[in-house]
């Protein structure tokens, strides 16, 4: 079984309430690498950008800003809810540059050769066959256009997640997903991300590393963020735990973030790949 959720579990209302009120904590998070992602996808003013599995709409309203109100920004994503949050975040904001529309990445009802730029942040590891969405993504894009992602880096460069998988996989004697199957580190592997951009038939395709640290006051702050999550595969994993070893695994957690902590506070490292390819 995979640590990740079907897209019909993404799509619940109560999945998107939980994005949504986590939506300044992404941005703290991923805001520095987003920005980095967008400039080499060569995102600017003008342009026509595809966002897919958009979620909530942090990408989507950054390059929305970016290409201002001569561009345009489509937010495709399987979850009609999220797409809703994004629609009215971006409507809260004045940003008239926005489109959404529900999707299914490995099947974009799209024109070919229609988009200045695609962009895909921490998703394109959950789909059942990254190969075919970033095919997908590269029939889209115009020619000499780019493609650029998000994706986890390696599980050990992520001990916010690394520690958690450890510990709860351990105590419920539940074995790492297999090779190919979708989760979320699951393009983190040296070479596996260039791999993928290279069988969709991209050309110049370069991966780059950005730094995600998450800050908390204290370790028991960060165990309080984990088990307030609504969604997601953390808490999928976790459910298949006894109550007593859930309990042992959320102390035991703790424990080890507090090496994390210092005099500011908590702070976790971690790190991302951003992957890009023309076509």
């Amino acid at each position: 079984m995979a640590d990740t959720l079907t897209p019909e579990k993404w799509g619940l209302k109560e999945s998107a309430d939980w994005w949504s009120t986590g939506q300044a904590a992404r941005q703290q998070i991923y805001g520095v690498a987003t920005e980095m992602m967008l400039d080499l996808a060569g995102v600017q003013a003008g342009s026509r950008v595809l966002d897919v599995a958009a979620g909530t709409g942090e990408s989507t309203l950054m390059a929305a800003r970016r290409v201002g109100p001569m561009g345009h920004v489509l937010a495709a994503d399987v979850s009609a809810s999220m797409l809703n949050v994004a629609a009215e975040s971006a409507r809260k904001e004045g940003l008239t540059n926005v489109e959404t529309r529900v999707m299914n990445a490995e099947h974009l009802t799209l024109d070919s050769d229609s988009f200045d730029a695609v962009i895909c942040r921490i998703a394109l590891m959950l789909f059942p066959n990254p190969k075919k969405a970033l095919t997908e993504m590269r029939r889209v894009v115009k020619p000499r256009g780019k493609v650029a992602v998000i994706v986890y880096s390696a599980l050990e460069k992520n001990p916010y997640h690394g520690i958690f998988y450890g510990i709860v996989r351990r105590l419920g004697n539940i074995p790492p997903p297999a090779t190919g199957e979708p989760w979320m580190y699951a393009l983190g592997d040296e070479g596996a991300l260039e791999n993928v951009y290279s069988s969709a038939g991209f050309v110049n395709v370069s991966i780059h590393t950005a730094p995600i640290p998450r800050r908390f006051p204290s370790a028991a702050d960060a165990v309080g963020n984990m088990r307030k999550a609504a969604a997601g595969d953390l808490k999928e994993l976790m459910s298949r735990l006894n109550e007593t070893d859930r309990e042992l695994a959320w102390a035991e957690i703790e424990e080890q973030f507090r090496r994390f902590e210092g005099p500011n506070g908590l702070e976790v490292p971690g790190e991302v790949l951003i992957g890009v390819g023309t076509k």
